[in-house]
């Protein structure tokens, strides 16, 4: 027979086991940045990978135009000088954002980003404009029967397409991405979810982020609806967009449900300068302190939710 002394101290050890691990999990749940290089405008490579690491990033999302050029940049100066720069700075190539090619129009991007290990490419979607209800169920289900040779294409190079829901695309309304989630089942195709796109439906952000969960999110925006995303105001207010900057929307509850999915996509403070293409402020260096003020911000939530 197990003495009574020893049979307790058992019982309160598995008792607390499940605690102790929950208390782990949370712990160990952390977010992995991404740089968007539109963030420097047309700046030079050269220029901006050195800020991946400073921004606590682990890779770059390029961008071209109207956004910025970093892409068109590596166009002219070649893929071997492109490898050799990602080399000089140690930076990992991410992302790829390529709304001008759309979902349909990705084949030789993938291949291309192959070459670099794989990662995400950042689209639009298709179809109707907005739906939502049994319209979008509808548009959604023919939208991923339209998807089906391009995810093949992106699971022979290794690549995931994420699609933005965006104004005036089939992905927009909450019912659109919850569909998505329900009928997709490929692990090269999901969401870029962009918050700032959903301000209409802000506060069922969590609970759409739980209903989505972590597999059907490769990708997401830590930026907030702003004027300052479609007209020209003071610099002030267009900042509103990024995190931390007075925009209003309290990342805590959003980072508890990106938690409680374990969340293990990649994550990219962002924000639209008016006009595009330009940086969202003067310097590297202001640009850098900017968003690092961003993730300063968001990492308290993540503490405050998570431990």
């Amino acid at each position: 027979m197990i003495p009574r002394r020893q049979f307790l101290q058992s019982f309160v050890v598995a008792a607390a086991a499940p605690m102790i691990v929950r208390a782990a999990q949370r712990a160990e749940f952390r977010l992995r940045y991404v740089l968007s290089s539109a963030l420097y405008g047309e700046m030079p490579l050269e220029v901006i990978l050195p800020e991946v690491a400073k921004t606590g990033s682990e890779a770059i999302d390029l961008w071209c135009r109207p956004h910025g050029n970093q892409r068109e940049q590596i166009t002219e100066m070649g893929d071997a000088a492109f490898a050799a720069l990602l080399g000089k700075h140690r930076v990992k190539l991410g992302v790829s954002t390529r709304y001008p090619l759309g979902p349909a129009g990705l084949g030789d991007e993938m291949k291309w980003l192959k070459k670099f290990g794989g990662g995400i490419i950042v689209t639009g979607s298709k179809g109707p404009s907005e739906p939502s209800g049994a319209a979008a169920r509808t548009a959604v289900r023919e939208f991923l029967e339209r998807m089906k040779p391009h995810v093949a294409t992106a699971e022979e190079n290794g690549v995931t397409i994420a699609v933005e829901n965006h104004g005036k695309q089939l992905l927009h309304h909450p019912d659109s991405l919850r569909y998505f989630a329900e009928f997709n089942r490929s692990a090269h195709l999901g969401i870029a979810l962009a918050p700032h796109h959903l301000h209409a439906w802000v506060d069922q952000l969590p609970a759409l982020i739980r209903d989505l969960g972590a597999r059907q999110i490769p990708f997401m925006y830590f930026q907030e609806h702003s004027a300052g995303i479609f007209a020209k105001v003071a610099k002030e207010i267009e900042l509103q967009q990024l995190p931390g900057f007075g925009g209003g929307l309290d990342y805590r509850p959003v980072i508890k449900a990106l938690a409680d999915i374990r969340y293990t996509g990649l994550v990219e403070i962002f924000m639209h300068p008016t006009p595009r293409g330009i940086p969202i402020l003067p310097t590297v260096a202001e640009i850098t302190a900017a968003i690092n003020r961003s993730r300063d911000y968001i990492e308290r939530c993540r503490r405050e939710v998570v431990g």
